[in-house]
Formats: C-alpha cells, structure tokens, sequence
C-alpha cells in the first residue's frame, strides 16, 4: 500500500537500466526495504523465479514460468508480452504451510481430508491431496492461495472467504495466523512495518 506509482516507476527504470548494464536476461525478483519516509534500501537479487509470483501473474495477466522457458530458448521479451505490461487490481497470497499456527513448530503427517478453495479471483498451487503425507525433511508449503480483486479491499474480502473454504484436516496448518492477520485493522489500514508481526502476536495473546 505504501508503494506509489511514481516510486515504482523509479525503481522500475533503475532496475531496468542495472540489469541490462550486466546483460540479465531472465526472470529474477529484487527485493528491498522501505523507511518510514519511503527510502528504498536494497537487500538483494533472486535470480530465479520467485515463490510469490502469481501475485504478479494475478496483476498482470502474465504466465511468468512460461516467458522465462520462452526467454531461455531465445525469444524475444517484446513478442513474449505482446505490450506494455499494465497492472491491475490487488492480490495477495498466503502461503499455507504444515505447522502449528500459534508455535510456528513443523506439523508433517498424513492429510486425511482436502477441501481446496474456489472463487471469482482466486487461485490455489499445490500438489497435495487427501491421503498425502507431508513428510518432515522439506520445506513445509502445503499451498499457496492467491486472490485478486479490484482494489486491496476486495482482495482482502475474498482471501478471507477463500481461507474460510480451505479445510486441511490431519495436521495443523498456518490458516488461522493467515485469518487472524487479515482480520487485523492495522493489517487491514495497510500500516504494517517489519515489526508487525510481533505486534499483531502480542495483541494475539
């Protein structure tokens, strides 16, 4: 919410200009922090693609998995977007993950029952099932949930209902931290910092 048209598009040409100063030509996702006052500090380069980039596909349109294979087989980007790349909406994504939601402690075992969201604006990647077991040794992603709308508002309604939907019974899932989150007014105000967390888990308590 914090990110205006105007910085983005600062930080879009700046981008643009460093990777083809060293011949990037791939996906990749360049993270930063921002102050108080808007200052952009940079933490560092992802070159490959990123674990939340529906967001961006929600947003866009676009099919980012599918332009970096056409990239890497040596077709041009401007054929591969057809355009100018416009955004549109929100979106926000939760990743929905086997653990406990107020321990954060690892919850692997077998799923025993799966019932997967579906609406206008939504989306779910996994690969889970009813009767799969998520096992202890990996990352701990069960699905990630995705939902767009017109604005943030909207995108928040309809990942709440989505996460309402979404049942994972046989172990313990981050669904009710991810519910609890955006039910959050200062969440909800888009007045969130690094330390947001830490306070929304004090008010929890």
């Amino acid at each position: 919410p914090a990110l205006t048209p105007e910085l983005r598009e600062k930080v879009s040409n700046a981008l643009r200009e460093a990777f083809a100063a060293i011949g990037y030509t791939n996906a990749g996702t360049v993270e930063f922090l921002m102050d108080e006052t808007g200052q952009l500090y940079f933490i560092e380069v992802n070159a490959r693609i990123q674990v939340e980039h529906p967001v961006t596909e929600m947003i866009t349109g676009l099919d980012l998995v599918k332009a970096q294979i056409l990239i890497a087989q040596g077709e041009r980007l401007d054929r591969i977007l057809g355009g100018p790349v416009t955004l549109r909406g929100h979106a926000i994504e939760c990743r929905i993950n086997a653990e406990h939601p107020v321990t954060f402690v690892p919850s692997p075992g077998k799923i025993q029952s799966l019932c997967l969201p579906g609406s206008i604006g939504v989306r779910v990647d996994t690969a889970v099932y009813a009767g799969g077991v998520i096992p202890p040794y990996y990352d701990s992603l069960v699905a990630k949930l995705i939902a767009h709308g017109r604005d943030r508002e909207e995108a928040i309604r309809r990942m709440q209902r989505a996460l309402e939907m979404f049942v994972v019974d046989g172990i313990h899932t981050s669904i009710p931290l991810h519910q609890s989150i955006l039910a959050d007014p200062e969440f909800q105000a888009g007045a969130i910092d690094t330390h947001f967390i830490q306070r929304h888990l004090a008010r929890r308590r």
